[in-house]
Order: structure tokens, then C-alpha cells, then sequence
């Protein structure tokens, strides 16, 4: 059995098996989540129809880590989409600071994303909301049957929780299956279960394709001893190339030093990282407005040639993307900016891996401290102390 056509005996010895594995599955799992959120079609419609009726509804996206990045991709979408206010901010953030975030009189619904669903942040941040909020619904996605969010929500008035498949429960260290999951399961939910465009079945497709013809040029990449990498993107691609740079971070153990930022952003400083040790990779949007800027730095790197390496990322072909390094997603040309955040995803997750194994680190369990976990430790909860008057 190969996996990323690496044998299963060499992904075992080299620890990596799991995470190559759900890497490699996630175009099923994909038509899997799509499948049973159709079985929960009329549950779903009963509880999100009429609290996304009120226009004063307040929508929140949270999560931890990578859980919280889906919420980022999401957010500029959705509020297009519901015509509702809706934000992303993270648990740790509504954590520390439940009255910062957190308006009492405003009806709000607060989605939480979790693999494990058990972090410390995740569970506070749901206790807090109940008691700060005096209208407070409560929506999750989650992997895991066993997680206290699923089992504190899931018969729980005004509360709704969706379980993800189980392959969705990544057995890796980092989220990869869970991350995509997730993510499609929120868009899908909130488009009425319609297939975000280009749909489901077509996104698994193209993105079947990419792991079949970009994964040996993304292995190869990996081998060069690129010691800086940068991920840009703009918009909702922007919190992607955040998970991307987070991705590659904890599968090297921090010996890749990863970063994140729009392209117009860049200049703005974050550019002094770039040297002839920097590899770039830029997430370049297909919508033509935000492409023009992508487009615009991506030639200008080019131009300075000081970067080691500058790669685009791109769904449309026929422009200055093509001009250099680049991988071409031909599948989704037509695709809306969100859809690209998943054939991305696969190719960050598909570079991060390959090179962990580069750095000789294992994907699996890449903390060698051990000071970093699967599920966060560590965190200890205080009691919110009584509003001042």
C-alpha cells in the first residue's frame, strides 16, 4: 500500500504514516461530509432558518489554531453570502477577553470548530458566551463522537452539533483532514446544504487530480533547504496562508521558520525576510480584482530576484502566473476565491510534510520536546471576576 506514493513501511518507519494518509483521503472524506450533512438536511434547516431570519443576528467563527484559521477563510465569505454580521475570533481570544468580544444584548450564534472538541479554550469560550450572552445559540462541527463539545451540545437546547465523519478525526499531530472537513461542512451548512460552486463532487475531483500530478514537484521543492518560507494571499486566502505557515511549523518542529501576509501587506515590512534562503509561495485569487494585486507582487518578486524561489499557486492560466514556478489547479478556473482555499490547503499540507521528512522529523508526532500536543494542555481556566460598574 502506497500513500503520496510512498510505501506504508516507509511513511511507518518514517513516522508519518497517519498524516500522509489523511492527507491523501480528503477528497472522500470531502463526499462523505457532504453525504451526511444531507441525511441531517431537515435538523439543520429547523435550527439555522429562523435565528439567520433575524437581521440582527451576530454570527461568531471560533476555534483554536487551526480551528480558528477556518473561521478567517469563512468569515468574508459568509457575511457575503447571510447578509448578517459575521466575524471570526478566535477562543483564545474570547478567553481572555469575554467582555471585549462578546456583546450581552446583541443575539448571537457561535460556531465552534474543534477536531477534539475537548481543548480548554473551545469549552470555556462556550461556557462564556452562555453566561455574557441572553441570546445564545450554539452551532458545532467537530470530528470526534467522544469530544465534550459534541456530548455538552448535541441534546442541549438551543444548541446544534454536527459530527464530522470519523476518518475526519485526524490520528496525526496536525489537522489536515479535519482542517478541509470542517471547513466544507461550515460553507455547506449555510448555503442550505447546496454544493459551494463548483461543487463537491468536482472540487474532490480536481483536487484527486492535484495530489496525482503536483505531489512529486511539491516532494521535490520540499528537498531544497529552504530555511524561510512566506505564504500570501489575499482576502479569505489570507487566513489560509496562515494555516499553510502553521502547517509547516508544526511538522518541522519550528525548523522551517514560516510566516504568513497578503501581498499588498508585504511590502509593509514583512518583506525584509526575503533572501536567496526564501522560498514564496503566492495563493493567487481568480477573482480579477484581488488577482491584479497578487499579480502585481508576484512580478515584482520576480523582478528583485532576491528570493530563493517564488512559486504561484493559481486555478487560471494565461497570465504572469504562468511566467515562472508555478502549479496550476486547471479544474477551478471558474471557481469562486473560498473553493481555492482547499486545493491550497492540500498543497501547503503536501509541502509541510515532505519537508519534515526533508529536515529528518517525524509529521506524525513532531514535537520532540514534547512541549506542544495534539490536543492543547496546559491551559488553565480562571473564573471571570464580576463586571465593574
Amino acid at each position: 500500500m502506497k500513500y503520496l506514493d510512498i510505501d506504508e513501511s516507509a511513511l511507518q518507519r518514517a513516522g508519518g504514516l497517519h498524516t500522509a494518509r489523511e492527507i491523501q483521503q480528503q477528497p472522500e472524506c470531502w463526499i462523505h461530509t457532504a453525504a451526511l450533512l444531507q441525511e441531517q438536511r431537515d435538523a439543520i434547516s429547523a435550527f439555522l432558518t429562523p435565528l439567520l431570519a433575524n437581521p440582527r443576528l451576530r454570527v461568531i467563527l471560533t476555534g483554536a489554531g487551526s480551528s480558528a484559521f477556518i473561521g478567517e477563510c469563512l468569515a468574508p465569505i459568509l457575511m457575503q453570502q447571510l447578509g448578517v454580521r459575521v466575524e471570526a475570533i478566535a477562543t483564545t481570544d474570547l478567553l481572555s477577553g469575554p467582555r471585549l468580544y462578546l456583546q450581552p444584548g446583541v443575539p448571537t450564534l457561535l460556531v465552534s470548530f474543534g477536531r477534539s472538541g475537548s481543548s480548554p479554550e473551545s469549552v470555556a469560550a462556550v461556557e462564556l458566551a452562555e453566561q455574557l450572552l441572553t441570546d445564545c445559540h450554539q452551532l458545532v462541527f467537530t470530528c470526534n463522537a467522544q469530544g465534550t463539545l459534541y456530548l455538552r451540545c448535541r441534546d442541549r437546547p438551543r444548541s446544534l452539533a454536527v459530527l464530522l465523519p470519523p476518518e475526519t478525526h485526524d490520528m496525526g499531530f496536525a489537522m489536515t483532514s479535519s482542517f478541509t472537513s470542517m471547513m466544507l461542512a461550515a460553507w455547506l451548512v449555510f448555503s442550505g446544504l447546496r454544493a459551494p460552486p463548483p461543487g463537491v463532487d468536482k472540487l474532490a475531483a480536481a483536487a484527486r487530480e492535484l495530489l496525482a500530478t503536483h505531489n512529486a514537484a511539491l516532494r521535490q521543492l520540499a528537498a531544497e533547504k529552504f530555511s524561510r518560507v512566506v505564504f500570501l494571499g489575499s482576502n479569505s486566502l489570507r487566513a489560509l496562508a496562515r494555516e499553510a505557515a502553521l502547517k509547516l511549523l508544526e511538522l518541522t518542529d519550528g525548523a522551517v521558520v514560516a510566516v504568513h501576509d497578503s501581498p499588498l501587506g508585504f511590502r509593509h515590512g514583512p518583506k525584509t525576510i526575503i533572501n536567496s534562503d526564501t522560498l514564496v509561495f503566492v495563493l493567487l485569487a481568480n477573482d480579477p480584482y484581488a488577482r491584479a494585486y497578487d499579480l502585481d507582487l508576484l512580478r515584482e518578486l520576480r523582478a528583485d530576484a532576491r528570493a530563493g524561489r517564488v512559486v504561484a499557486l493559481t486555478a487560471r492560466a494565461g497570465d504572469a502566473a504562468m511566467d515562472g514556478d508555478h502549479l496550476l489547479i486547471a479544474q477551478l478556473a471558474d471557481a469562486d476565491d473560498g473553493v481555492l482555499a482547499f486545493p491550497y490547503a492540500l498543497c501547503a499540507q503536501l509541502y509541510a510534510l515532505h519537508r519534515a521528512f526533508a529536515v529528518g522529523n517525524t509529521p506524525d508526532q513532531p514535537s520532540a520536546s514534547g512541549t506542544v500536543s495534539r490536543v492543547v494542555s496546559g491551559v488553565q481556566v480562571h473564573a471571570l471576576p464580576a463586571a465593574s460598574c
